[in-house]
């Protein structure tokens, strides 16, 4: 038997790595308790997905359990130890404003969530690749410092830019305003490299931008390609936040980022960071995702665009995939943003 451990199962990128990964021939044992549902509502619930995964997957195995519940965690871990190949961990609490309201479960379900299941590798499967979504809100704000220019549809760096490739490892995550969220994640981002260096697993976080696809829940406070084509295929309208909005959205397609983990999983290291997203290949304003909307669906949408962007917003970001691609030359990006819209849209109507 071997066993693989995804956390957020029922979530967008963990369907997609369930799926994956049952392909693979592998038993998956996939955790969720759908905290979406408590957090966003009816829109974000995912149970349709954990019902689609057990329909599509006779290795898939559910298990309703909070990663806050380290003893319910334990059980697992205890029962089926060795035979562990590999923890993707993807569940979080994933709202800016959600958790700014509620910091105290926000910390609670990013940071100690994810030491629950560091100790529990480390105690019973420690040769088992342990890969962790991280997100890059851990740079805070910093991003907006960077000389951006105003474009018609969109904010720009200059092609001379040292930044224009894209933000890469070495950015700065100090001396910026993170959100609540951010700031929760950058702990859990930096102990899942602390049991790496200092411990000795081999351990990643993967700091991405937007992520999406079709299995998404978008809802309004997350999910922002996902809920921008269904908010405006639905009602025909749609609210902007901020910097007229222009601002520049990074998105990797989830298909996409479950073959980064598979090329760890191959080729693991020991508390490795790599920034993650759609780079220059995959990239767009919501501006710009409105047009390529109205353009595939052939609907007008109204647009509201709000002066006061929220707290901690990127005005441009774009990843820098250069590490990432030299230690895993290998792998290949398949979808850019018009195509990820058009799927989007294709699996809406």
């Amino acid at each position: 038997m071997s066993i693989a451990i995804i956390t957020g199962s029922n979530g967008l990128v963990g369907a997609e790595a369930t799926n994956f990964f049952c392909d693979k021939g592998f038993d998956v044992f996939g955790i969720d308790n759908n905290l979406r549902n408590f957090f966003f509502g009816k829109d974000g619930s995912t149970i349709w997905i954990k019902k689609k995964l057990e329909k599509r997957n006779k290795k898939y195995k559910h298990f309703k359990i909070d990663i806050r519940n380290y003893v319910g965690l334990e059980k697992i871990f205890k029962k089926y130890n060795k035979n562990i190949s590999i923890i993707i961990h993807c569940a979080a609490q994933p709202s800016h404003d959600y958790g700014k309201q509620y910091p105290f479960l926000d910390f609670h379900v990013n940071a100690t969530g994810t030491l629950n299941l560091l100790e529990l590798t480390k105690k019973f499967c420690p040769v088992a690749p342990f890969i962790f979504m991280s997100t890059n809100k851990v740079y805070g704000d910093n991003p907006n410092n960077l000389k951006i220019i105003e474009k018609k549809k969109r904010w720009e760096l200059n092609n001379n830019d040292p930044y224009f490739k894209g933000i890469d490892e070495k950015f700065s995550i100090d001396h910026s305003i993170h959100s609540f969220f951010g700031v929760s994640k950058s702990y859990a981002d930096l102990i899942v490299q602390e049991y790496g260096k200092n411990i000795g697993l081999k351990t990643v976080s993967f700091r991405a931008g937007c992520i999406t696809g079709p299995n998404h829940s978008g809802a309004k406070l997350h999910g922002f390609l996902s809920f921008l084509v269904k908010k405006s295929l639905k009602e025909k309208k749609y609210t902007l936040i901020g910097y007229k909005g222009k601002q520049v959205r990074d998105n990797i397609h989830s298909f996409d980022l479950v073959n980064c983990f598979w090329e760890f999983f191959k080729n693991p290291k020991y508390g490795e960071v790599y920034n993650i997203g759609g780079g220059r290949f995959s990239n767009c304003s919501i501006i710009e995702a409105l047009d390529l909307v109205e353009e595939y669906s052939n609907i007008k949408i109204k647009r509201k665009i709000l002066k006061t962007p929220r707290t901690g917003d990127h005005i441009w970001y774009v990843t820098n995939l250069k590490k990432f691609k030299r230690d895993y030359p290998k792998w290949i990006q398949k979808y850019n943003t018009k195509k990820i819209i058009e799927e989007l849209i294709n699996t809406s109507s």
